[in-house]
């Protein structure tokens, strides 16, 4: 019995990429104007961060419904799979407690995992799950590990502007118009599941160099599991900046580190130009 592995677009794959690596593969809606699209099947990041910058108000985003997800558990069950989901954090959408319900109808062979995660955070944990899933775990020991080390799972970005803080009512108006004066770049983590400030640096510079101290006082980076490094838009100025700058983070262990686009679920609220990291921790 195989186990298959379902994961939203929060986690930033594309329907392609997904299905490469062996997931099943849900987008969210996108509503921009007066279009729906699907994330990651007709809205890639390109065209994403294409109508981002045109756009006065920001893009809504739906959540996925339990009666999609318990059509694609019966699909999946009838072919003589087990399922595990793998969601978008509980605090950021309803997505994983449609994923609970649907799973509730399936008892031992079904079973969703809240990430406490989005974007590159969540992606990992998918890569980690698909790892034990192609070494012959079963779906309740794949939903256990993942249960357990979910919560070592560390991400850190630096975001260059404060437009899109402001348009999402997370900064006034005054304020952002300051801090870019100063040009200052916020220093944001997910922690337990929310996003969070947790500091800021005057020019990219700085924030690159408060991002890796934030970084290395985390914890030991566990380099056998997943990692890599977000950038958003589709400028890579900044990304390139940084994997020179960072190299030292990873060089040992791989030259060239796992890169995730940051998608419409959470590029909505951050916009262009941000660079952040995502690793589990020993």
């Amino acid at each position: 019995m195989a186990v298959k592995i379902i994961i939203d677009s929060a986690s930033d794959f594309t329907k392609r990429e997904a299905e490469e690596k062996g997931f099943v593969f849900l987008p969210m809606e996108i509503t921009v104007g007066d279009k729906i699209y699907s994330d990651g099947v007709d809205l890639l990041p390109k065209d994403f961060y294409e109508i981002l910058s045109s756009q006065t108000a920001l893009p809504k985003t739906s959540q996925i419904t339990a009666f999609t997800y318990e059509e694609k558990i019966q699909e999946l069950i009838d072919n003589g799979n087990e399922v595990v989901i793998i969601t978008i954090s509980s605090k950021l959408s309803a997505t994983y407690s449609n994923a609970e319900r649907a799973c509730e109808k399936f008892k031992g062979k079904a079973f969703a995992v809240d990430s406490l995660n989005a974007c590159l955070g969540e992606k990992i944990l998918g890569l980690y799950a698909m790892q034990l899933a192609n070494s012959g775990k079963s779906a309740k020991e794949i939903y256990a590990e993942l249960e357990k080390v979910k919560h070592d799972i560390k991400v850190y970005a630096v975001i260059d502007t404060l437009e899109y803080l402001r348009k999402g009512g997370r900064l006034s108006g005054a304020v952002a118009v300051v801090g870019s004066l100063l040009n200052i770049k916020p220093i944001i983590s997910v922690d337990n599941g929310e996003i969070k400030n947790i500091g800021k640096a005057m020019g990219l510079k700085k924030g690159f160099k408060a991002l890796m101290d934030t970084v290395f006082a985390s914890g030991e980076i566990d380099f056998a599991k997943p990692y890599g490094v977000i950038y958003s838009g589709n400028d890579t100025t900044n990304l390139h900046k940084f994997l020179e700058y960072a190299q030292d983070l990873w060089i040992k262990d791989t030259p060239t580190p796992l890169t995730s686009n940051l998608g419409s679920t959470i590029g909505t609220h951050i916009g262009p130009g941000a660079i952040g990291v995502a690793y589990f921790v020993k």
